[in-house]
């Protein structure tokens, strides 16, 4: 006896056709969720049932389908910054911005001066591992951070430092602070720079103190014109003692050269008068009556015996 059944049946064909579009869209889900690109400046943290799995590079990849894998694009290779006191237009990062300037830049200094001050730290993602499982909002911890490593420095610095001279020691000292913190909290992130912007008194005040900088301005300007003058005059009077020192010693040389040779002619007529004394009285004689003579503006000769004048034409007449 024939049995009949309620079920209605479907034909062969539309079956086909359902199971044929099952497959499409199975396998379009499949390439979906299977395959995804990195970025060139990220890697990509991959989880396995929110389980930590592995870091990928940039590129096609593929992970587990159908949620199995999960990925989330973290951008090592990008330099990020936060901007503390202001806000800039035009930012990308989210934790750019500052949510409350007036109150971030708001500081006492060590000498209990208030100082407005406005300053970027740039940052980069260094460990993908630890910015996304160490801490809950790596970002917001870090921010929290850089303040309060800044106003550490500033309240360690007096407010003239803090304005004018102080600035690059200021930064040097909240880097290295707020890279030993960020390191401490193993954020997964680090710092590359840290730069003060605008550094400024409180409105109240700012009149005097752009007076004390001018002053300040001037004083510098006068020791520098002050040590140009003392590097002009400082080489050449040092030139010019040394040229006298150099003159003296040519002179004490040529004196003693002169000396020398004096005592070695004496000791050469010395020589001479002693093998023939008369003859020598008599050169010495001459040659002394050769340079005197010339000098002498009237001259009378008489012999030896001083009783006759020789005769001596136009005496007195050389030199008038």
């Amino acid at each position: 006896m024939p049995t009949y059944s309620n079920t209605p049946q479907l034909p062969a064909q539309p079956r086909t056709l359902i199971l044929i579009g099952f497959w499409v869209i199975f396998f379009l889900v499949f390439l979906w969720t299977g395959f995804y690109t990195v970025p060139a400046d990220s890697v990509a943290v991959v989880q396995r049932f929110g389980a930590y799995q592995k870091i990928v590079e940039p590129g096609l990849q593929f992970k587990m389908p159908y949620g199995v894998d999960t990925m989330t694009i973290v951008p090592v290779r990008r330099q990020l910054k936060m901007e503390f006191g202001f806000t800039a237009a035009g930012s990308t990062n989210p934790f750019q911005g500052s949510k409350e300037p007036d109150l971030e830049k708001a500081m006492v200094t060590g000498d209990l001066n208030a100082a407005l001050v406005e300053f970027v730290v740039q940052y980069r993602i260094s460990n993908p591992r630890d910015y996304r499982f160490a801490v809950r909002d790596p970002e917001e911890t870090m921010r929290a951070a850089a303040e309060a490593v800044m106003r550490e420095i500033i309240g360690d610095r007096t407010v003239d430092e803090v304005i004018t001279i102080g600035r690059q020691d200021i930064e040097s000292s909240v880097q290295v602070g707020l890279q030993k913190v960020v390191a401490s909290y193993s954020l997964g992130l680090a710092v590359d720079t840290v730069q003060l912007k605008n550094v400024n008194p409180p409105r109240e005040v700012q009149g005097s103190f752009n007076e004390v900088s001018q002053a300040q301005q001037e004083k510098q300007r006068a020791i520098n014109i002050a040590d140009g003058d003392y590097n002009k005059a400082v080489p050449r009077s040092s030139g010019e003692a040394a040229q006298v020192i150099s003159q003296a010693r040519g002179y004490a040389l040529q004196r003693v050269n002169e000396a020398e040779g004096d005592a070695l002619r004496f000791g050469a007529l010395l020589a001479e008068y002693q093998r023939a004394p008369e003859i020598m009285r008599q050169r010495l004689y001459l040659e002394t009556m050769i340079q005197v003579m010339p000098t002498l503006e009237r001259r009378i000769i008489i012999d030896d015996k001083g009783q006759s004048v020789l005769p001596f034409l136009q005496l007195g007449s050389e030199k008038k």
